[in-house]
């Protein structure tokens, strides 16, 4: 039975694994001690000499060799959240040692808020709200496309872009993407017409990015991007924000108050004071919600928790992720 700690900030020990998940996991690792914060694990340096397998989500330890050094004997890390980038370091990729992220469990709540925001704006949604509630009485209805027949663009086919696309199935729907690494045979088997990055925001009726956060993608939506979106369309960001050139979307909404911008996440996060994100009337601000809350979390837990079943049987495990394929997980 392998020796185990879960270390995480307070908050994100109940959201992800709360006492009934904890107590499951007990039952096939030795506990050495409750739940520790990053903090309070580095002065227990008794306790990392002995452990095996860590759990970890939100907060947890930063893996460089001094924390290595500690953990000597540490077999394979479990970590309940999406990126991993704050957590990994050189030393740790040296060490060779598997480590696991729930990075597939926080993308289906990514998909279905990007599938309820793309309905809502295909009726011009936060539009009719937001012009209510500043008249103070049912605004003009302007043209809308509905849920019918209208074309929806996702940039990025990556895990999240596909959730999305498969959860626009079942209507009807055009759905055009994006995405260099995209095959023919690809685009054929998921639905979609692929086409070039100004040719989407030129067509679609709404935008969806889904594009990892790179250096080679920072900037790469810009003003002239949104300057070129059909009247009355809207873009969605549940990525990151620095992949967006923020002036020239905030003069491009400044130009064209028929547009709408959803924007879950933003560079800086949260935008500054003052910044105009706050006051433009077609501009919608969620604070980064997109991604797990609540109840959502407990799945990325429970992911960790049949991972680490998979990894200690020596059955094939779903969830590692390699030096590589972290960077692509923004």
């Amino acid at each position: 039975m392998h020796a185990a700690l879960m270390i995480l900030d307070e908050r994100s020990s109940g959201l992800i694994y709360g006492e009934e998940l904890r107590a499951e996991i007990g039952r096939q690792v030795r506990w050495l001690a409750g739940p520790l914060t990053r903090e309070e694990a580095v002065k227990r340096p008794d306790l990392l000499s002995q452990v095996d397998v860590i759990f970890s989500g939100w907060g947890g330890p930063v893996l460089d060799a001094a924390f290595l050094a500690q953990a000597s004997r540490l077999k394979a890390f479990f970590y309940g959240a999406g990126t991993i980038r704050s957590l990994t370091t050189d030393a740790f990729w040296e060490r060779n040692i598997p480590i696991f992220s729930a990075y597939g469990m926080n993308a289906i709540p990514v998909a279905e808020y990007t599938l309820a925001m793309v309905f809502f704006s295909l009726k011009r949604g936060w539009h009719h709200v937001l012009e209510t509630k500043r008249l103070g009485a049912f605004p003009p209805r302007p043209p809308m496309t509905g849920g019918y027949g209208s074309t929806v663009g996702l940039i990025s086919l990556g895990m999240i872009g596909r959730l999305v696309r498969e959860r626009l199935r079942p209507f009807d729907l055009r759905v055009i993407a994006y995405d260099p690494f995209l095959s023919a045979a690809e685009a054929q088997s998921l639905g979609v017409e692929k086409v070039a990055l100004d040719e989407l925001f030129q067509r679609s009726d709404v935008v969806s990015l889904h594009t990892p956060w790179l250096k080679e993608t920072e900037g790469m939506i810009r003003g002239e991007h949104f300057r070129a979106m059909r009247p009355g369309t809207t873009f969605i960001n549940t990525a990151r924000g620095a992949i967006v050139d923020e002036p020239g979307l905030i003069a491009a909404l400044g130009e064209r108050p028929d547009l709408t911008a959803v924007l879950d996440v933003t560079w800086p996060e949260p935008p500054v004071a003052g910044s105009p994100l706050y006051s433009l009337p077609n501009v919608i601000l969620t604070p980064h919600i997109a991604g797990s809350q609540g109840n959502e979390c407990r799945r990325m837990g429970r992911c960790m928790l049949e991972e680490y079943e998979r990894w200690s049987r020596g059955e094939p495990v779903r969830w590692q992720i390699s030096r590589e394929k972290a960077k692509l997980l923004a």
